[in-house]
């Protein structure tokens, strides 16, 4: 039997799983860590976290096991995109990763989009300019730590910095590398025009591989760390949600597919490129060779749920500790109780600002009605509903681009039964889930045996390791009901619009 390994480093901690070639789980281990926001609108974390987290759930993974470590075929790493990893000449981190939700380089988008133009910017790398990807953090550093710039020898995102850590070779893949809005999408190469007019030296960044190609093997010093074996195949791998693709079987036209964790995705495969001219959807290079996915985000999708969750639901937390349960289940419950509305209660989930369709990094969340008969439940209900308008605001950009969807399929947080209801009736199509929750960590250990030959493609390693489960039928009643509501949902914020611009200069 041939055994695979997916590493998915997250923003609140890494899971590794060990699979079988059939995709089935043989053991797992997570380690979490923090998030540091020193100030308002800024999110970071430390390179080392991430690498104690990778060594600490790859020792448990191969010691829980007993599997021998040469049945391993291969490795792969999935990552939270766009966080910037800057390296000294001995490999040493300068300075905290400045992560995917970080809102401060609003100035250094300007400055991008006045020397490359923003039309030639989204012709180039298909995206407008914007705060979470890594070239703004990029400059932002060269305008505000010149000293830290003057060290910096080479540039990395989350995985590949542990890419680095476990083979000793500077590599990076195209689905993550399209995140860094340095990379020609349709080229699937560094863009040496937007390098030049950015005045970024090409050298700091790292090799561009394809999802399923080897970039590297497991050196003796991390396979002394991890219980691994010297040599073990690494992949490529993927960005989260590339991963996240491969992992619900995402990988053809029609296909799409939503997920919440701490951000929200709807995500659509196609095998052409398909830009959004106003910058709208994200399109980037996925982790099947040769292909391309459209790509809408709301950023504080969980982690709306999860702020709410620290700030007001202690006594769930307790209760649900006593029961052995998750405090979400008893969130659930609770909102389950509540009716379509939340009793005319709406969330605007915009708590780190948003990207889709808004590109506006200053806006923030909203209860809107809230009255003194509202109760917790009708908060709760609220933020699942807020969340599920935004991830439909995502889903109508793609639909109005050349991306037809025939299959929707929901991981994360948006798999459980309320919640992946509810985005059925939203949506008003079916939504389905696979038998495996594994998502990103599942998809980065299929790339990686589609890479070392334990599958002809990434295709074949679907058909085979990814089957659907659970299927929710939108209501037509339901979806009549949430419309109203919607409808109201999107005209909020052009109602605040210039008033998030006050408050962010207050």
């Amino acid at each position: 039997m041939n055994y695979l390994i997916g590493i998915d480093i997250g923003t609140s901690g890494t899971k590794t799983v060990l699979f079988d070639e059939m995709g089935t789980v043989i053991c797992d281990a997570l380690i979490e860590y923090p998030m540091y926001q020193p100030h308002n609108g800024w999110a970071e974390q430390l390179p080392s976290d991430w690498w104690q987290a990778v060594a600490g759930t790859l020792k448990q993974v191969t010691a829980k096991s007993g599997i021998d470590p040469a049945q391993i075929r291969g490795i792969g790493l999935s990552g939270q995109m766009h966080g910037l990893v800057m390296l000294d000449e001995k490999d040493q981190v300068i300075r905290p990763s400045i992560i995917w939700c970080d809102q401060r380089t609003a100035k250094e988008c300007v400055e991008i989009t006045e020397k490359v133009g923003a039309a030639r910017l989204i012709e180039i790398t298909a995206n407008p300019a914007l705060t979470g990807f890594t070239a703004s953090k990029i400059l932002w550093v060269r305008n505000n730590e010149p000293e830290n710039y003057a060290r910096c020898r080479k540039i990395l995102l989350p995985k590949d910095y542990i890419r680095l850590m476990l083979t000793g070779e500077y590599a990076t893949e195209v689905s993550d590398a399209s995140g860094m809005q340095l990379l020609d999408i349709g080229g699937r190469c560094w863009s040496d025009e937007v390098l030049a007019k950015l005045a970024i030296d090409k050298s700091l960044l790292a090799p561009v591989y394809e999802s399923t190609e080897v970039s590297g093997q497991i050196c003796a010093s991390a396979a002394d760390l991890t219980g691994l074996k010297a040599g073990t195949p690494v992949v490529g791998g993927a960005g989260d949600n590339a991963a996240a693709a491969v992992g619900t079987g995402v990988v053809s036209d029609g296909q799409a597919f939503t997920t919440i964790g701490t951000s929200g995705v709807v995500y659509a495969h196609t095998s052409k490129m398909h830009i959004d001219p106003a910058g709208r959807v994200h399109t980037f290079c996925c982790a099947v060779p040769g292909c391309w996915h459209v790509m809408g985000v709301t950023q504080g999708a969980g982690l709306s749920l999860k702020w709410f969750r620290d700030t007001l639901c202690q006594s769930e937390i307790e209760t649900a500790a006593q029961m052995g349960v998750s405090p979400y289940y008893l969130m659930d419950k609770e909102a389950e109780k509540v009716p379509i509305g939340a009793n005319r209660l709406l969330f605007l989930p915009y708590l780190m600002g948003e990207r889709t369709p808004h590109l506006d990094p200053d806006c923030r969340g909203v209860f809107f009605g809230l009255s003194a008969m509202h109760q917790k439940r009708d908060m709760i209900r609220a933020v699942l509903e807020g969340v599920s308008f935004s991830l439909r605001d995502c889903l109508e950009v793609i639909s109005g681009m050349d991306t037809p969807i025939d299959v929707m399929r929901a991981c994360g947080g948006g798999s459980g039964p309320l919640w992946r209801q509810m985005l059925a009736d939203v949506y008003n199509c079916d939504v389905s889930t696979i038998k495996s929750k594994e998502g990103p960590a599942l998809g980065v250990a299929l790339l990686a045996g589609a890479g070392t030959g334990v599958y002809k493609s990434v295709e074949e390693a679907c058909s085979i390791a990814v089957l659907t489960k659970d299927s929710a039928v939108p209501d037509i009643q339901r979806h009549q009901d949430y419309e109203s509501y919607y409808q109201l949902y999107r005209s909020i914020y052009p109602s605040l619009k210039e008033h998030y611009k006050t408050l962010a200069k207050l």
